[in-house]
């Protein structure tokens, strides 16, 4: 495989975020007088922007009463206070995209958190620099599944869809790419909901660093 350009996904893909969502989700529930949820419960809800895992928190502990965009605005509140008080890019991310940088891949994001949130995590882990593009969750008005979210990093960018290649950790993911016309590979050790075999990919890796070795760089 030679691709030119390699689009990612943040959560679950690049970075483990899913604790400091789950402390910031807990501490939205718990000002609406409402009961905490799990970490396990929080990694099955993330993947589809901020607003769907409110609306998921809420569902799960039956706030009726709660105004989503009050629980909404409370999470980021918290979210924003602390984004990286435990997340983490996950192992070998630096050096695998160091390695894929100078082997001339072009690298972009693709991600539906929030476009605040995200620069404020990717310039605290300090994996800012490796993408020319950065498509949030908010930057348009339509987000992954949508495959327009995913053909807009190309805008600009002197690269065709059957150069590119999306690397993501979930159904929505996996559902962007197809939708778009990229292939699509499945790292598992993201925030899926489903069996991995349901998930199409044209390959599952299980650490981030075999995607250098993939892709030959």
């Amino acid at each position: 495989m030679q691709p030119a350009l390699v689009i990612f996904d943040l959560d679950g893909t690049l970075i483990d975020s899913a604790p400091d969502m789950h402390r910031a989700v807990n501490r939205m529930l718990d000002d609406l007088g409402c009961a905490p949820l799990s970490l396990a419960d929080i990694r099955s809800m993330v993947g589809d922007g901020a607003s769907a895992l409110i609306a998921r928190a809420l569902a799960a502990r039956q706030c009726v009463t709660a105004d989503p965009a009050k629980a909404l605005a409370l999470f980021l509140e918290h979210y924003e206070a602390e984004p990286t008080a435990f997340t983490r890019t996950y192992p070998d991310v630096h050096g695998t995209l160091d390695r894929l940088r100078a082997h001339g891949l072009t690298l972009a994001l693709c991600t539906n958190k929030p476009a605040r949130l995200t620069q404020m995590i990717l310039e605290r882990l300090e994996i800012d620099r490796y993408f020319v593009r950065v498509i949030a969750g908010d930057s348009l008005p339509f987000r992954k599944p949508d495959p327009r979210a995913l053909l807009a990093v190309l805008t600009g960018l002197d690269t065709h869809m059957a150069a590119t290649l999306m690397v993501g950790d979930s159904e929505v993911d996996a559902a962007t790419a197809q939708a778009a016309g990229v292939p699509f590979i499945l790292m598992t050790y993201g925030y899926h909901r489903g069996p991995i075999d349901g998930i199409s990919s044209i390959a599952t890796l299980d650490r981030f660093h075999e995607l250098a070795t993939l892709l030959h760089a």
